[in-house]
């Protein structure tokens, strides 16, 4: 325990060493991968930001809006790279300056800043995608998270508190708004940011923080709806399109009470499916889209749907489990190469760079293959889940495990593909819990306090806690 003395200290020094690391990673990342790695969805994003294709919802409009806003200041496209580096190694740089606070381990709080260099998290570090920023605003809620935790109990202002609550509930509003089943991981790191507030808060706490959660979210969506107005894709038929080619026969969609065109564009994608044997992802491997793409067949697909998937229950279910094993013990495509040759003139800065990120990675898939499978991460979340220890950091670190539970199961029934950026979370937040997990050992909790108190101060028995709580 001598380290207390520079955890309690007026002088942090190591905070500020924690705080060079960060930057230094920082830099190296927008280095490696400037100016951000980008795939065919990323470049449709850039054009939308860049003004030369209007703004849809097949992505996150969101985040083109961002990336617009951030070109318009500072006139590169590298600005998106910068930013989403900077979340993550900020945030890592928060939880570790938190890891040290609480526990005055100096190698436990370079550990965390180490989650970041590991080669399942670096490979997307720098990616431009909408798995990757819902991951690191999700790890930016849950830094804002032990950061409450670290003060409940100083008894900080309610200023404090609240202006916490509102940044981490802004960073949770955002992974929702870029990824729609983000939700399903944001809530219980939710649940963690308020009970790391409070400890033991009553109902109209988390009415009020409930409400808050509601409005960020809200408020946004239906801002970009109205001022920016992105055209309607219909995307959700594209989850649909896969069960209707690979559970119906191609004989049943012959006989399909659909459109004459539409029936045949489904039977001549379930024909291609089967040829080229692709087993998800029908709208982009088979089917012959129309100019349009879904909007003209989305309701017809719907009420298909809706009509044949009642009658097929054992074939649906047979289907959506065999496509979500492949994402558990298939994981397909754990490193996105450099930058998709596109007709913008964007390529990758430092081309060597690349190899060597390419390199470290692709050979830890190989040596390593089950850090980059959604089995792993689904039982270490589980774990996680069940057995939380009883240390400081046992909330936290159950929360961590539901979150990636409920994310990886959440993909059963709309799994678009099989690819390793939808587990990129889990394996985030998993290991930030095992090691807060291992960390915490041996560290006893703080009792949860009443709404109002704190350690150096408990209620009496003339002083009232909160009302919401009876």
């Amino acid at each position: 325990m001598g380290q207390t003395g520079w955890v309690r200290g007026e002088r942090p020094y190591w905070a500020w060493a924690l705080a060079a690391v960060a930057a230094a990673c920082w830099a190296a990342t927008v280095l490696v991968f400037a100016p951000g790695y980008l795939s065919p969805d990323s470049l449709d994003q850039l054009r939308q930001a860049r003004g030369m294709t209007r703004l849809t919802d097949w992505h996150p409009p969101v985040l083109a809006l961002v990336w617009r806003a951030l070109i318009a200041v500072t006139g590169s496209i590298t600005s998106m790279l910068v930013l989403q580096s900077l979340v993550l190694w900020a945030a890592l740089w928060v939880l570790a300056r938190c890891v040290w606070r609480l526990t005055a381990s100096r190698g436990g709080s370079l550990a965390v800043l180490g989650i970041g260099l590991l080669p399942y998290v670096l490979t997307f570090a720098g990616v431009v995608w909408k798995d990757v920023h819902a991951a690191f605003a999700l790890l930016a809620a849950c830094a804002v998270a032990l950061t409450g935790l670290l003060l409940r109990d100083r008894d900080p202002r309610p200023a404090v508190r609240w202006g916490l609550l509102a940044l981490g509930v802004l960073f949770l509003a955002y992974a929702m708004l870029v990824r729609k089943n983000a939700f399903l991981a944001a809530i219980p790191v939710f649940v963690m940011l308020v009970l790391a507030l409070w400890g033991a808060p009553g109902r109209r706490t988390w009415v009020t923080c409930t409400a808050a959660l509601a409005a960020a979210l809200v408020v946004p969506a239906a801002a970009v709806s109205l001022f920016a107005a992105p055209l309607q894709t219909k995307q959700g038929a594209q989850i649909m399109l896969d069960d209707l080619v690979h559970v119906l026969t191609v004989d049943e969609l012959r006989s399909a009470d659909v459109s004459p065109a539409l029936r045949d564009r489904l039977v001549a994608s379930a024909r291609e499916c089967e040829r080229v044997g692709a087993l998800s992802d029908a709208y982009w491997a088979c089917y012959r889209r129309p100019a349009d793409g879904l909007r003209g067949d989305s309701g017809e697909i719907t009420s298909l749907w809706l009509r044949e998937m009642g009658g097929h229950v054992p074939r649906y279910l047979q289907y959506r489990l065999l496509l979500f094993t492949t994402l558990l013990f298939e994981t397909d495509y754990v490193y996105k190469a450099g930058i998709t040759r596109n007709d913008l003139g964007v390529e990758v800065a430092h081309p060597r760079l690349e190899d060597v990120l390419g390199t470290y990675v692709k050979g830890t898939a190989q040596d390593l293959p089950w850090l980059f499978r959604g089995w792993f991460w689904l039982a270490v979340a589980l774990v996680l889940t069940l057995r939380p220890g009883r240390g400081v950091f046992a909330m936290p670190v159950r929360a961590l495990g539901v979150s990636s539970a409920a994310y990886i199961l959440g993909y059963l029934p709309i799994m678009p593909a099989t690819d390793y950026r939808y587990v990129y979370w889990p394996a985030i937040a998993c290991s930030l819990g095992l090691l807060l997990l291992l960390l915490g050992r041996g560290r006893p909790a703080p009792p949860p306090t009443a709404p109002g108190a704190t350690a150096a101060r408990p209620l009496t028995a003339h002083e009232p806690a909160d009302a919401g709580s009876q």
